[in-house]
């Protein structure tokens, strides 16, 4: 089980001069996930090499059982520090692939051809792609084979118009990805403001936000065990 672990290259949050990057919690809970399966678990980013944290993401009221242990996992930090450039990347190796959010992603994955490409070809060849928090803002511009948005028709869900407004970055992110999924013609649903939601249309996987991220990951092995047995 070869499972593909995409995050964000972009470090800069707009013209705050603050930083962004990837969310702790939604790496460090599905690469749990996965290796306690058994996966085999490849780390990329666009430039490849440490992503970018979001300082955010670890400060101590950020913290979780997942973040605590990869911070007492020298290996998984040896492996996040050097990932694989995603135009080294092939689809064709990986049995399912899972973005990370963090707001890094609004500014380079969402419109990386080449992040785009993997989207497509992913789901095209009957293999799972899981998305969580703002990591579903990456399939704004990915198409189906009719050439219409990847979302459109499908149940999706991703960060909410409310918690990016009490996160306080409405006017500075890219786009909403709320706003997003419903434009491009997602049927979009949520739950209450950071209570963990996970939404499967096929082999598309959302999670709302940070709390969503393990049950995202379990969600895909779930589907992968499907796949498996048919």
């Amino acid at each position: 089980m070869n499972i593909l672990i995409v995050l964000t290259s972009h470090d800069q949050l707009g013209n705050t001069g603050k930083k962004t990057g990837f969310w702790l919690e939604e790496f460090a809970a599905p690469y749990y996930v996965f290796q306690d399966a058994g996966a085999t678990i490849t780390l990329a980013s666009p430039n490849g090499g440490q992503p970018p944290l979001d300082p955010k993401s670890d400060v101590p009221d950020s913290q979780t059982k997942d973040t605590q242990r990869f911070k007492a996992d020298p290996t998984a930090q040896a492996a996040l520090a050097s990932t694989v450039k995603l135009t080294e990347i092939s689809a064709g190796d990986f049995d399912a692939v899972f973005y990370s959010g963090g707001h890094g992603p609004l500014w380079d994955l969402a419109e990386d051809p080449v992040s785009i490409d993997l989207i497509e070809s992913t789901l095209a060849a009957g293999k799972p792609v899981a998305l969580v928090c703002h990591a579903p803002g990456v399939l704004r511009h990915a198409k189906a084979s009719n050439g219409m948005p990847i979302v459109q028709g499908k149940a999706v869900t991703g960060f909410t118009n409310t918690e990016e407004q009490a996160a306080g970055l409405t006017e500075i992110v890219p786009f909403l990805v709320e706003d997003m999924l419903r434009n491009n013609g997602g049927n979009y649903t949520k739950a209450a403001d950071w209570q963990p939601y996970v939404v499967h249309d096929g082999l598309l996987i959302t999670g709302q936000n940070p709390a969503s991220s393990e049950p995202a990951a379990k969600y895909l092995l779930e589907q992968l065990s499907l796949i498996a047995t048919k």
